[in-house]
């Protein structure tokens, strides 16, 4: 697709997500350089794969949001420039291996977006399991929106959101093992960003309210105080880490196919 295309098309619908909320002003410039990165090596098949993420992840985190109700842990419905990077960059950045071998790069972007659609999906579905998560690594239960826990409905949740992906680039033209690819990487990005948030994620406490949080600052206002994990890894990072781990496998995927 040509460069100004790619760049008209994904300042299009940047413009329509911000305008229905979906995303900050800094976010729709992230979505336009994140968009336009994957249009312009993969064309229309690799715009498809992209809305079909992001179209679905907003969707199906919308109707759990309402129907859960509030949560302390979850993110905002409005994404912000480090949640699109986050879940997109790295789409984006193998997207442009496109121009070193044809089709690659569509394979890639599909895989790493497949990883962000897993993650997205495994937590809206989560939300709404009638059982408490469970922390991957101990097994323990723990509150809803713990990072690490998980539930057997949030993982089928997962599957259903990266094979989504997967099938719309079967369907764009992609091969057809693409579709195994998309569905079974992506689930292992979603376990292993688990496996990270149980491990390494940050957590801190509100002392004021006394609930757990993700939150340096906790939506009553007050400072909160770190309890376990590094500091420095956030959600947002977790799934940057989870979605190099699938680039990593999509590429490896690629050669076996």
């Amino acid at each position: 697709m040509p460069f100004l295309l790619a760049a008209g098309v994904s300042a299009a619908i940047a413009t329509v997500a911000w305008i229905l909320r979906a995303l900050s002003v800094r976010g729709a410039l992230a979505a336009l350089a994140v968009g336009t990165l994957i249009l312009w090596p993969t064309g229309w098949p690799g715009c498809a794969v992209l809305g079909t993420f992001f179209v679905g992840s907003t969707l199906v985190s919308r109707i759990a949001a309402r129907a859960a109700g509030p949560s302390d842990q979850a993110d905002t419905q409005t994404r912000d420039e480090r949640q699109v990077f986050a879940n997109g960059g790295l789409a984006a950045f193998g997207a442009t291996a496109e121009w070193i071998a044809p089709g690659l790069g569509f394979w890639l972007a599909t895989v790493a977006l497949a990883a962000s659609g897993a993650d997205t999906w495994a937590t809206a579905f989560g939300s709404l399991s009638p059982r408490p998560p469970r922390d991957i690594l101990t097994r323990r239960p723990v509150p809803a929106g713990t990072s690490g826990g998980v539930t057997w409905f949030g993982s089928s949740g997962g599957f259903m959101g990266a094979a989504s992906v997967g099938l719309v680039a079967v369907t764009m033209g992609g091969p057809g093992p693409l579709l195994l690819a998309a569905a079974f990487i992506g689930q292992a990005a979603m376990l292993f960003d688990s496996v990270l948030g149980s491990a390494w994620q940050a957590g801190f406490h509100c002392a004021r309210c006394d609930l757990p949080t993700e939150r340096r600052i906790h939506r009553c206002g007050a400072r909160t105080t770190l309890t376990r994990g590094r500091a420095w890894l956030d959600n947002d990072g977790v799934n940057a880490l989870a979605g190099g781990a699938a680039l990593v496998l999509g590429i490896v995927s690629w050669w076996l196919a």
